[in-house]
C-alpha cells in the first residue's frame, strides 16, 4: 500500500515539474523577445554586405497598426529601393527582427550574427547587414586611420615586409595596397593587391581571392587570424 502511495506521489511530482516547464518556457521566449525588442530602439545602419550602399534607419518603441514605428533617411529609397515598402518593424520568435511593409508582410527578416550586427537575404539580390549605426560609423572612420606604411612582422619581432594601405578605391569598400621590396617569398606569392575593414577585421585579398585576416590587438598592430605559434603581425611604420 505504501509502495503505491510512493508510486503515485512520485508520478505526480514528475507531472508537476513538467507543467512547471512547459508553462515557463514561453514565458521565457517573451521575456528574450521583450528584450531584444528594447535593445533595437535606435539608429541602425541598413546596407549592402559590402556596404557600398548604405540607409539610416531609426527604429522607435511607439506602436503603429502592424508593428513599431521607424523612420528611415530620406536618401533611402534610393539608395536601397526595396525600403520604399518598410513603414515598420518588429520581433518574431526569439531572435529575428523583421522590417515590414504596411500589411504586415516582412520586407526583409534579419538575424543576429555577431554583437549588434545583424544579417538577412532578400532573394535574387543577396545579403544585408543591420549594424549600430554609431558602431559602423566609427569602422569606416577606423578604415581612414589605417592609411599609410605598415611593416609585416614576426611575433620574435623580424620585419618580413613593408606594405602600403591607401585610400584608392579600386571597388566599392576596397583599396589598394602595394608591397615594398625585398618581401618574404612567402608574402610575395600571397602578393595582395587589396584590402578592406570587414566586421572588425583587416583583411588583406590577392588577386586569386586568397584572403589573410588579422584582427586589432591594440590601436598600433593587428595579428593574423587563426593565430599560431610563429605569428604575423601587422605594425604601423
Amino acid at each position: 500500500m505504501f509502495a503505491l502511495m510512493r508510486s503515485w506521489l512520485s508520478r505526480q511530482a514528475c507531472l508537476l515539474a513538467l507543467a512547471t516547464v512547459t508553462l515557463s518556457a514561453p514565458y521565457a521566449a517573451a521575456q528574450d523577445a521583450r528584450s531584444l525588442a528594447k535593445e533595437m530602439i535606435g539608429e541602425w545602419e541598413l546596407s549592402t554586405a559590402g556596404r557600398d550602399k548604405t540607409c539610416v534607419i531609426t527604429l522607435k518603441g511607439d506602436a503603429g497598426p502592424q508593428g513599431s514605428k521607424l523612420e528611415l533617411d530620406k536618401g533611402c529609397s534610393v539608395t536601397l529601393p526595396f525600403t520604399k515598402s518598410i513603414v515598420a518593424w518588429s520581433v518574431k520568435g526569439l531572435d529575428i527582427v523583421r522590417l515590414q511593409d504596411a500589411a504586415g508582410q516582412s520586407v526583409i527578416d534579419v538575424t543576429e550574427v555577431e554583437s549588434g550586427i545583424f544579417e538577412g537575404l532578400r532573394q535574387g539580390e543577396g545579403v544585408y547587414l543591420l549594424q549600430n549605426l554609431a558602431a559602423a560609423r566609427a569602422l569606416s572612420k577606423s578604415a581612414d586611420q589605417l592609411i599609410g606604411d605598415w611593416a609585416m612582422v614576426r611575433g620574435s619581432g623580424k620585419s618580413i615586409c613593408g606594405l602600403t594601405l591607401t585610400n584608392t578605391e579600386t571597388s566599392p569598400e576596397n583599396f589598394a595596397v602595394f608591397l615594398k621590396p625585398r618581401c618574404d617569398p612567402m608574402v610575395t606569392a600571397f602578393a595582395p593587391t587589396l584590402w578592406r575593414i570587414e566586421r572588425g577585421e583587416l583583411l588583406l585579398r590577392s588577386a586569386k581571392g586568397e584572403v589573410w585576416r588579422f584582427e586589432a590587438d591594440d590601436n598600433a598592430q593587428w595579428r593574423r587570424v587563426p593565430d599560431s605559434a610563429d605569428p604575423l603581425i601587422l605594425m604601423r611604420q
